[in-house]
């Protein structure tokens, strides 16, 4: 962002929102704030507001926006009592001598949670109708629209509403490198997670009106410079998130013992017996796997301190949350790593599987090798190096950005 503010003198940075995290868990709400601070940090002009943004109350919601300051707008989510948008429709940004029209549209299809009492949601073309004239007429010389529609939704949108000269797709999304004009708009597909940065560029005729459109999507990885100080706050965040979800944990976990008693714990009759148990009669394959990233799964996340952030412990343990499966932390010793059950299934279902071994498809790997935590995985280059008996002179795998971040704080 610095360096595009150094390069353009006109430049609006906006959000399409869905930003609050997926998990449900009421400490989550400190990743909540944290990434609200953090868009203020980067000074951003306008951001989208979603259903996800509504999870822990409308209430919690609008004292974090007067803390923060953060500019969330939304144009077709309406409070019933007063009849009021809950946050400002749109904004109308100044830079330099051009004015930014900003406004922000969610889905009417979604549920609204804890929210859904007190709020309705307009329909999103009804809500453009009205609302685009209005930031013309206001002096708007270029019109942005923050779509939550998804990017089928969002495309007829813009083709039916006259007026938006840009827009921004979100809600499942898939990443384009190139924006496509769509009629007189032009379109941003940036993808999810905030992994992407997408550049718009807006040309004007001397009528002030948009002449060219174009816009890329730059993957937002290792290569990227970090600002150190930025890059030890969010580090900073993430240690003491970390520290605190350890702590809930054990007192959790402690809460649970004194309601079983000792002896009573309940043990599921099928369970993971961790691979200790397993090398009792395959050895050969035990040593192998020692051999890989997989028997280093689990130091990983403590090196880095996220061995209590959940998102990253469910692909780097047994049985993350089943019953019989890891926990907490304390299951460790025996349930972490990537072990022979994570590929072959449950240890006490052994007797029950075929006797020829069952075969690792890539849709077993793919539960985590995914696009955010894999992104350059191939299933033909990844798999000979887990094979039990591997050929021989592989070439080593290449360099995971994901996993370069990670070690660099993300």
């Amino acid at each position: 962002m610095d360096s595009l503010r150094l390069q353009y003198g006109q430049v609006v940075l906006v959000d399409d929102g869905g930003f609050f995290p997926e998990e449900g868990d009421s400490l989550y709400r400190d990743k909540a704030w944290f990434l609200m601070d953090g868009m203020v940090l980067l000074g951003t002009d306008a951001v989208g507001m979603t259903e996800k943004e509504l999870k822990y109350g409308r209430g919690w919601l609008l004292a974090q926006l007067k803390r923060s300051r953060l500019p969330m707008i939304c144009a077709n989510v309406w409070d019933k009592q007063s009849k009021k948008t809950l946050v400002p429709p749109y904004l109308i940004a100044k830079k330099g001598n051009v004015s930014v029209g900003i406004f922000a549209l969610t889905s009417d299809k979604v549920d609204l949670g804890p929210a859904r009492d007190s709020l309705t949601i307009e329909d999103p073309v009804a809500a453009a109708t009205r609302v685009v004239p209005e930031m013309r007429k206001k002096g708007a010389t270029v019109v942005v629209l923050l779509s939550e529609l998804g990017k089928t939704e969002s495309e007829d949108l813009v083709t039916s509403v006259d007026g938006v000269d840009v827009v921004i797709a979100g809600r499942n999304v898939p990443v384009l490198q190139k924006g496509r004009m769509i009629k007189n708009t032009i379109a941003c597909y940036g993808g999810e997670q905030g992994q992407n940065m997408g550049r718009t560029i807006v040309t004007l005729d001397a009528a002030r009106k948009m002449q060219t459109g174009e816009n890329d999507v730059f993957v937002l990885g290792p290569e990227v410079g970090e600002k150190p100080e930025v890059l030890q706050l969010v580090k900073s965040f993430n240690d003491a998130f970390n520290d605190k979800s350890r702590k809930l944990e054990k007192e959790k976990a402690a809460v649970a013992s004194t309601q079983t008693g000792p002896g009573k714990e309940k043990t599921s009759p099928d369970h993971f017996v961790g691979s200790e148990i397993c090398q009792r009669c395959h050895v050969d394959e035990y040593k192998q796997w020692l051999s890989t990233d997989h028997a280093r799964a689990w130091q990983t996340l403590v090196d880095q301190k996220k061995e209590s952030t959940a998102e990253c412990v469910t692909c780097h343990v047994v049985g993350y949350k089943q019953a019989g499966g890891f926990q907490t932390a304390d299951d460790a010793p025996k349930l972490g790593n990537v072990q022979c059950e994570n590929c072959h299934g449950m240890g006490t279902q052994h007797e029950a599987m075929p006797a020829q071994a069952q075969k690792v498809t890539e849709a077993t790997c793919r539960t985590c090798h995914n696009a955010t935590s894999s992104p350059v995985f191939d299933f033909a280059i990844y798999q000979p190096h887990i094979l039990h008996h591997p050929p021989a002179n592989m070439p080593p795998l290449p360099p995971n950005p994901a996993k370069e971040m990670m070690k660099a704080g993300h």
